[in-house]
């Protein structure tokens, strides 16, 4: 065990003399103490006495000498009774009257939180390919029934010495072909829908949010809207409002002239 420092000793006596010139009593004087008590250090009374207890039983183990770790149970026994009541330092205070505190040793794991923030992603395997799978086949077995029940609305062979009127592309041209009736064929063919497409390549370092929630991405939920919409239209007038010499016509008076 670690002994007493000497200033702790000294402070102890001092306090001790103090009290008792306040209460009337003569101090006895350190020296008069018995020849037998002499190699024995004065107490703190600002030590626990747990601890000073504890620290002779294990001297006196450690020496071998059962009587003598009796005695010394005694010794701080009356030390303790001894000690002031109402001394101004307080108990177990250390140099200079600083106060000492044990830190409570904490296991790490008590302290860690183990919850998991719950988060909105799932792993492309298997939720996203799944689901996509399933949808392929939904997809493939309508076209296979559909198929099965209809005919493809296929017209005679081409003849080189008759052109049909209205002469019409497919219906996925028909946006651009509605645009070469209303612009020169440089802007019409090559300009407008280049800068569409540079648009949407731009989009992504245009609008940065990381968040994947619709209501988060205004500015790219209104471009790919305006461009859907934009060539959705063109497509419907191409497809159901054009007639003979691809002139504009109403198909609820005309008929309508358009062939898959």
């Amino acid at each position: 065990m670690t002994e007493i420092p000497e200033h702790l000793l000294k402070r102890a006596q001092a306090a001790r003399d103090k009290a008792a010139a306040e209460s009337g009593a003569a101090a006895e004087p350190v020296a008069a103490a018995p020849a037998a008590a002499a190699d024995e250090p004065a107490a703190d009374p600002r030590i626990p006495a747990h601890l000073l207890e504890r620290s002779k039983a294990r001297k006196a183990a450690a020496d071998g000498g059962a009587g003598g770790a009796v005695a010394v149970q005694e010794k701080v026994a009356s030390v303790v009774a001894a000690a002031p009541a109402g001394g101004g330092v307080p108990l177990g205070a250390g140099p200079g009257g600083h106060t000492q505190r044990l830190l409570t040793v904490v296991k790490s794991g008590s302290i860690q939180d183990v919850k998991a923030s719950p988060v909105d992603k799932v792993h492309t395997w298997p939720h996203l390919l799944a689901a996509e799978f399933v949808a392929a086949l939904a997809c493939l077995s309508f076209t296979f029934f559909f198929s099965i029940f209809v005919n493809a609305p296929l017209l005679q062979q081409a003849n080189i010495n008759k052109t049909p009127n209205p002469s019409k592309a497919p219906w996925y041209f028909l946006g651009l072909q509605e645009l070469l009736t209303m612009f020169h064929p440089m802007v019409a063919g090559v300009t407008i829908p280049g800068v569409g497409l540079i648009v949407l390549i731009l989009a992504p370092y245009i609008d940065k949010n990381p968040s994947n929630k619709p209501e988060d991405r205004k500015f790219a939920t209104s471009l790919m809207t305006v461009h859907l919409m934009f060539w959705a239209v063109l497509v419907i007038i191409g497809s159901f409002f054009r007639g003979p010499g691809f002139n504009f016509t109403l198909p609820w008076r005309d008929g309508l002239f358009f062939e898959l």
